[in-house]
């Protein structure tokens, strides 16, 4: 019995010493952490101080505090940041979607502010900006070296006032001015129109009216082509598109499905991680879909496309999307409207795929022709046997037929002729006609 619980406590003893073993490392290693971190501080103090008392100016202390936490996000990644309260202000109205400005939506590359892409019918896509330009300078003054929102800051002004802006782009040997009058930007989140027998949504942004813009619409274009029964698909165009609000592309994708997941956020902790599921109700009743994307479509677009493609819900055409597959929370830090945009979280597609940094690829890759300067006309200029003089009618067909078929024709030498301006849009409306003629067979 006493063998017993001297094994027993000298097993309590050897316990409680392996335990003091690994434990008095993990302490130390932490405190150590702790104290490096507070003599960082104390560092960051010491040299604010010395640039308050000895700098060859006086200076703006607020201002100063203020770059210093705005050089501390932006070293984290290039969508953290900080946000003054006139920025704050502004980013909530862009999200409400009306604003005042150039209409591009910007990043930062290699030091320079680079367009996601410029938004539909706005100052900048009106003037020739495209996804992908690189501003190197604005009004003269080099945006290398600045921060993004330094560099916006700089492209903000006056409604009706002039702003040049210096385009490097890819393909162009030499760096090119634009001039831009700078307006109010009233985005209308999706425009729709039918092409035929199948509805095209223009998606151009992520904000609080997409969803609302998108179901109205798509409802409208159905009833104007008297029911789903005439419709044989849907285009969503994306290009473009550099995303906004999280919530809206959940919904949008939920347009189009009746279940399953829509997207997962994955943050540091398990509570920073969500899933957000279909739910039942496609506004289409299941007619086929082709989502457009390419380089410009980005965040929001990119979880749509993501998520239908996953689901087998819809046909990916296009170019490879931007690539950004991170998540941003606005976190208020004062009562004077200062904010921090922090990046907390990756987003996932479906089938657990992250897009950060690879972007979607589309199931059909294709390139958007340039604009062909010859008259199209003239290079397929054809004569057939209803041209030649006295040729034989066809007595196959009755008037009813004969008016069907030429309406057809019409339609398909209208989406001919797109391909000269939009060749990705034409290419989506041919695979959707060819679905539909096969589910006839």
């Amino acid at each position: 019995m006493n063998k017993l619980i001297l094994t027993a406590l000298a097993g309590v003893i050897s316990g409680a010493l392996i335990t003091t073993q690994f434990t008095d490392p993990l302490i130390a290693q932490e405190t150590k952490r702790i104290k490096s971190t507070y003599e960082n501080l104390d560092l960051f103090g010491d040299i604010f101080e010395r640039i308050r008392s000895s700098y060859v100016e006086e200076i703006d202390e607020e201002k100063l505090i203020e770059s210093a936490i705005s050089g501390m996000l932006t070293s984290l990644d290039p969508h953290s940041s900080y946000m003054a309260p006139e920025d704050f202000s502004t980013m909530q109205v862009q999200t409400r979607g009306e604003f005042g400005g150039l209409g591009i939506e910007v990043t930062q590359e290699n030091g320079f502010v680079k367009v996601v892409s410029p938004i539909d019918d706005t100052p900048a896509d009106k003037a020739g900006v495209e996804a992908g330009d690189f501003i190197t300078k604005v009004d003269g003054e080099s945006t290398l070296g600045k921060t993004l929102d330094e560099a916006v800051d700089k492209m903000r002004g006056p409604v009706g006032s002039e702003i040049i802006i210096t385009i490097v782009r890819e393909g162009i040997d030499e760096p090119f001015d634009i001039s831009i009058i700078r307006d109010t930007i009233e985005i209308k989140a999706v425009k729709a129109r039918t092409e035929g027998k199948t509805i095209v949504l223009r998606v151009s942004s992520f904000t609080s009216k997409t969803y609302p813009n998108l179901k109205d619409s798509l409802e409208k274009e159905i009833k104007s082509s008297g029911g789903l029964e005439n419709i044989n698909g849907v285009v969503v165009d994306l290009r473009n598109n550099p995303g906004g609000l999280l919530n809206q592309a959940i919904r949008v994708s939920d347009a189009f499905l009746n279940s399953g997941e829509i997207v997962s956020t994955r943050g540091r902790g398990t509570r920073d991680s969500e899933r957000y599921n279909a739910t039942p109700g496609d506004l289409t009743n299941g007619k086929p879909v082709v989502v457009l994307i390419n380089g410009g479509s980005a965040s929001a677009s990119e979880i749509v496309a993501g998520a239908l493609q996953d689901h087998q819900r819809a046909i990916i055409v296009g170019t490879k999307s931007f690539g950004k597959g991170s998540v941003q929370t606005i976190i208020p830090l004062s009562s004077d409207g200062a904010a921090m945009r922090l990046t907390t979280a990756r987003y996932y597609t479906p089938s657990g795929r992250s897009i950060q940094s690879l972007g979607v690829s589309p199931d059909i890759l294709v390139e958007q022709r340039i604009r062909s300067v010859e008259d199209p006309e003239k290079q397929n200029f054809q004569r057939f046997e209803s041209d030649l003089e006295n040729s034989l009618s066809n007595d196959s067909l009755t008037e009813d037929e004969r008016k069907l078929l030429e309406e057809e024709r019409t339609q398909q030498e209208e989406i001919a002729k797109m391909r000269n301006d939009d060749y990705q849009l034409a290419y989506a409306l041919d695979i959707l006609k060819g679905l539909a003629t096969l589910s006839q067979k």
